[in-house]
């Protein structure tokens, strides 16, 4: 059955967007993922750690998902849904969540961890993650990269500048890192297709990642969307490039 504009956009705003689980979009959206697997490789590294910090945690769901966590697994998160959201799925299996407003300093004490973990983190302090990371600790990071589906953020915006699409390139990361004081060992970057096939997909995603479009609600882009739903109905699904990028880092022992 054929669902109009209104009741597509009426469904995605009424969604709760608290979290970091984008399940809701299935069958209405693909994205495709990285070849290095983070939740694996993180996994990995928190098999071997015995104190872990994963930063931004958002709900909770990238952490839960590890297979065993170590004696000591504190995640931080600074949106108060989020909080709640994070404490009710970690605690049950021993990690512990501090309410933290993304703002240096992290509440820790130097050389706190030996592993520190950030699954698409909005900011990245570089002195702060060296400063908590105990000598030889290793900090991993999967990051979105310049321009990430920008094909959506210019429909909505319109072109933006030069210095905006570059933003968070890896290079830039590989130099704040080190400014830092860290080596960094590992840098991969990889562009990635994502398709959304309705616009209450569209409105869904711009609610729940509140960077791309700031300030986005649908009153203020009804127009726009109502151009973009027309041309999926008439041309199939909108396709934009993800941009990703994993970052290992070590602190010198």
């Amino acid at each position: 059955m054929v669902r109009t504009f209104e009741e597509l956009i009426a469904e995605a705003e009424a969604t709760p967007v608290e979290g970091w689980d984008f399940s809701w979009l299935e069958g209405r959206a693909h994205e495709q993922r990285p070849s290095w697997g983070y939740q694996r490789v993180m996994g990995e590294r928190m098999a071997r750690a015995l104190a872990a910090l994963d930063i931004q945690t958002g709900g909770g769901e990238v952490l839960a998902g590890v297979p065993k966590l170590p004696p000591l697994a504190v995640a931080t998160e600074s949106w108060p849904p989020n909080v709640a959201k994070a404490t009710a799925l970690l605690h049950p299996l021993g990690a512990v969540v501090v309410a933290d407003e993304d703002e240096p300093p992290l509440p820790f004490a130097d050389g706190a961890f030996d592993l520190v973990v950030s699954r698409h983190p909005v900011t990245v302090w570089w002195e702060e993650i060296a400063r908590v990371l105990r000598p030889g600790g290793t900090y991993l990071s999967q990051q979105v990269g310049p321009a990430s589906v920008f094909e959506l953020v210019e429909y909505i915006l319109g072109p933006q500048p030069e210095e905006v699409r570059r933003r968070r390139h890896p290079d830039g990361a590989r130099r704040a890192a080190e400014a830092a004081g860290l080596e960094v060992v590992d840098l991969r970057a990889e562009y990635l297709r994502t398709e959304f096939l309705d616009i209450g997909a569209v409105v869904y995603f711009l609610r729940k990642v509140i960077w791309m479009v700031p300030g986005f609600t649908v009153d203020r882009y009804r127009d726009r969307l109502r151009q973009l739903h027309d041309r999926i109905e008439s041309e199939g699904p909108f396709v934009a490039r993800t941009a990703r990028f994993l970052i290992e880092a070590h602190k010198p022992a």
